[in-house]
């Protein structure tokens, strides 16, 4: 029978639904539950340089952090490194990895991996080579495999040779790969590849454990799993799966009654909140190559159905194969600079009542009520989206930032007559041309943690939010006051309560905000009043 190595990386992929920050008692646990299931490879995270926003501790995965671990004896452990990081810092390679990594002899850290795309492939071979100097065992993870050309796969492979790693690992990154497709790409990579070769799939078609297999009967010794397939989008190989599968192919004994106790006490409570695991959305990201990040992301910011199938529907023409943060933005966003727009919201609100729109399904109660108050006391009318149940020729404008919303809602916005405000830098080239038709009032905007910024033509916000992004354009214009109508809020064990309640005491802390009141019920936690009393 052939060597087969498990390696189980639930804390580094696994990562993405909680941000990398497991409880220090569930890592322990974990590895005593892994070590006495007979896996002897562990990757504990991602190595990653410090970056200015909170992740957890299996993120970064520091020497410190591991001498803190109860490693078990028969553990090997590694950690993950994305070469475009190391490419898109400014400090040098060999600089980088300095600080990064010690020497093999003065840690515990036993293997790196290098999570690397095809055109990063020079990079990654200069990491390889200065980490295999240090001791170290080196996979080279090759990334997004099903969108490479049979030539740009065998050429890869010839020039990765040269750097000699331990492992070739080749990934299915967008989880499109078929059983039947295994035999091509592990022939493409050994015309110059000779070897250990190692695969990574996804779950988003639902045959990750069956590559898997299949990639085993051709004779692979590595093979990635997690715990219940936790990781990014709808997962990986599950590990008691691969367990349960390994008499047919190795003579170790394998015991799944360690990796099943911690199943009940820690993960299935886990994947019960995160929802990874494969669903309707993530298979059809599979069938068309769309990175499974879009997909985790649009149920993160909790589109509905129609949206998120609209949303797959424009991604599957080439622009979602691979992930840009500047496409979708939730929770996990980056800090992006501020882009100056070219509209000032004041020519339009300095000194008057701004009235924020939303869809709130309690709205239709008052609605007649609001439109009255509209016509009487002529407040400046942003509306929050197209699904706002108002007259429309009493909206002034629409506001959008989100791009992946606009994906979404691009055609409900060829019907409207009112402009829309957005910040214009976002927009990618196929959205600029679905919105070319429409009055748009380019204001900017920059993401900063925790922070509004209010500047003539642009803001500062803290997420890309259409209610952080509305109450920024009536700060900017000088409003008198902001009135919310339709914003009746989520339940309080939403965790989407928590984050706009957040939004609105940032926005009521900063200098030069504006008062904030809501005038039909709301589960925020704002001041209120009564549209009868206006």
């Amino acid at each position: 029978m052939n060597r087969i190595n498990i390696l189980d990386c639930t804390l580094r992929d696994g990562g993405y639904y909680n941000n990398w920050d497991f409880p220090k008692e569930l890592v322990n646990e974990y590895l005593k539950a892994v070590s006495e299931s007979g896996i002897k490879f562990v990757e504990l995270g991602f190595r990653s340089l410090k970056q200015n926003k909170f992740k957890g501790a299996n993120f970064f995965t520091t020497d410190s952090y591991i001498e803190s671990l109860k490693i078990p004896k028969k553990i090997k452990v590694g950690v993950m490194v994305n070469t475009s990081e190391l490419i898109s810092n400014s400090l040098e390679c060999s600089k980088s990895l300095k600080i990064l990594f010690k020497e093999k002899k003065k840690t515990k850290l036993h293997f790196v991996r290098l999570a690397t795309h095809f055109d990063e492939v020079d990079y990654a071979i200069k990491i390889c080579k200065i980490l295999k100097k240090k001791g170290y065992v080196v996979g080279i993870n090759l990334m997004q495999i099903t969108e490479q050309t049979k030539e740009k796969i065998i050429q890869t492979a010839k020039k990765i040779k040269i750097a000699k790693p331990d492992i070739l690992y080749f990934a299915d990154s967008l989880g499109a790969m078929l059983p039947k497709d295994i035999p091509k790409y592990i022939d493409y990579l050994k015309v110059h590849w000779q070897g250990d070769l190692g695969i990574h799939t996804h779950n988003n078609l639902g045959n990750a454990i069956n590559n898997s297999i299949r990639a085993m009967d051709l004779g692979v010794q590595w093979i990635d799993s997690t715990i219940t397939g936790m990781g990014r989008g709808p997962g990986n190989s599950e590990t008691e799966y691969l367990l349960i599968e390994m008499k047919n192919f190795s003579q170790q004994k394998y015991d799944i009654l360690p990796i099943t106790k911690i199943i009940n006490k820690y993960f299935l409570k886990m994947k019960l909140h995160y929802k990874w695991g494969v669903n309707p959305y993530y298979y059809l990201a599979g069938k068309y190559g769309i990175h499974p990040t879009y997909i985790q992301e649009m149920l993160s910011i909790k589109l509905d159905e129609i949206q998120i199938l609209e949303a797959i529907n424009k991604l599957k023409n080439g622009e979602g194969k691979k992930y840009d943060v500047n496409l979708v933005k939730s929770e996990f966003q980056k800090p992006i600079p501020i882009k100056k727009g070219t509209w000032s919201p004041s020519v339009k609100m300095k000194g008057r009542e701004v009235l924020i729109v939303s869809s709130g399904p309690k709205f239709a109660e008052y609605q007649k009520e609001i439109e009255k108050f509209i016509i009487k006391k002529k407040p400046f009318v942003i509306a929050m989206n197209t699904s706002v149940k108002i007259n429309k020729r009493l909206i002034d404008i629409y506001v959008a930032c989100n791009p992946l919303r606009l994906l979404a809602d691009s055609n409900p916005y060829k019907n409207i007559k009112s402009p829309i405000a957005l910040p214009a830098s976002l927009l990618t080239k196929k959205l600029k041309k679905k919105f070319n038709k429409i009055k748009i009032f380019n204001y900017g905007i920059g993401i900063q943690d925790n922070k509004y910024k209010f500047y003539s033509n642009c803001s500062y916000i803290p997420r890309l939010y259409n209610v952080a992004y509305a109450l920024s354009l009536a700060a900017s214009g000088k409003a008198k006051k902001i009135l919310l109508a339709g914003f009746d809020g989520y339940s309080r064990q939403d965790r989407r309560l928590k984050i706009v309640d957040e939004l609105f005491y940032l926005f009521s802390s900063t200098n030069n905000s504006v008062p904030v009141v809501a005038i039909t019920p709301t589960n925020y936690n704002i001041a209120k009043k009564s549209v009868y009393t206006l």
